[in-house]
């Protein structure tokens, strides 16, 4: 699978260099954009997915714009991918996708010049679950041959779906025919696919856990450190401010501002997970 034209960049310092686009399966959506630091030769891996309900979305739109350049000024390579939608496919097959894009990297990771002993996984909103499911449903990774010991640490931003069931129950008319899309009415399958039904041991090494004031998302990320702890993984949690919707957006497009308050939070958990 080799590399795709098309570069593109994603805020200032990234627009300076261009990310290497790259294909790491042969459906259209199974891409990366993938950011180094220019001559780095053992840069840190920090892995984002996208937002969007599980059904729409991309590496190029659902980006904070600034996330990228930070992490490049940070010293760490910034991978951003996309993977499957809904309906065409589905919410285990999106967790393969993540799974299979991390195993492309960190195969290739010498010529890339990516350190595959220090990695992160991190994503938004949907994003943001389906992280936490890899990071705590092992399968994911075992079926690309690998496991919790090739990640260092998962930090879901603003997820509200770890306890799908749960969710799915106190989902309002907006949101009802998403997560029914998504995880449909089975409850055993709503269970495979909750990260916080999981959480017993083993899990990933470390979790950070940032959210905003909305108040599914609270209690789901309230419930998940919980069930973390209680298999004692390490979990730190970061509660901003942000309502509804709006803030919501905010912690996606803002992440990496200097002067957003996560990102100094993100910036020193980072620094302590990856060295």
């Amino acid at each position: 699978m080799e590399a795709r034209g098309g570069e593109r960049g994603g805020g200032a310092a990234a627009q300076a260099f261009a990310p290497q686009t790259l294909a790491y399966g042969s459906d259209a959506l199974q891409g990366l954009d993938l950011w180094v630091p220019e001559g780095a030769k053992g840069a840190p891996l920090v892995l984002f997915v996208h937002g969007g309900g599980w059904k729409r979305g991309s590496k190029s739109n659902a980006v904070g714009r600034a996330l990228p350049g930070h992490m490049l000024a940070q010293g760490y390579a910034f991978a951003s991918i996309d993977y499957r939608l809904v309906p065409a496919a589905t919410v285990e097959q999106q967790a393969a996708d993540v799974a299979a894009a991390l195993a492309y990297l960190l195969k290739r990771a010498d010529a890339l010049g990516i350190d595959r002993s220090r990695v992160v996984l991190t994503g938004h909103s949907a994003g943001a679950h389906l992280v936490a499911l890899v990071g705590t449903d092992e399968r994911y990774l075992r079926a690309v041959g690998l496991s919790f010991a090739d990640i260092d640490g998962v930090m879901p931003n603003d997820g509200a779906a770890y306890d799908v069931a749960k969710q799915v129950a106190q989902a309002g008319r907006f949101m009802a025919g998403t997560y029914k899309e998504a995880f449909g009415t089975d409850p055993a399958r709503q269970r495979a696919l909750s990260p916080t039904a999981h959480a017993s041991a083993p899990n990933a090494p470390a979790f950070l856990l940032t959210h905003v004031q909305r108040e599914d998302g609270v209690a789901q990320n309230t419930a998940l450190a919980e069930a973390l702890r209680r298999a004692g993984t390490a979990v730190e949690v970061g509660s901003f401010p942000g309502e509804g919707l709006r803030g919501h957006m905010e912690i996606n497009r803002k992440l990496g501002e200097p002067d957003y308050p996560a990102t100094p939070v993100m910036d020193a958990w980072l620094k302590k997970v990856l060295g």
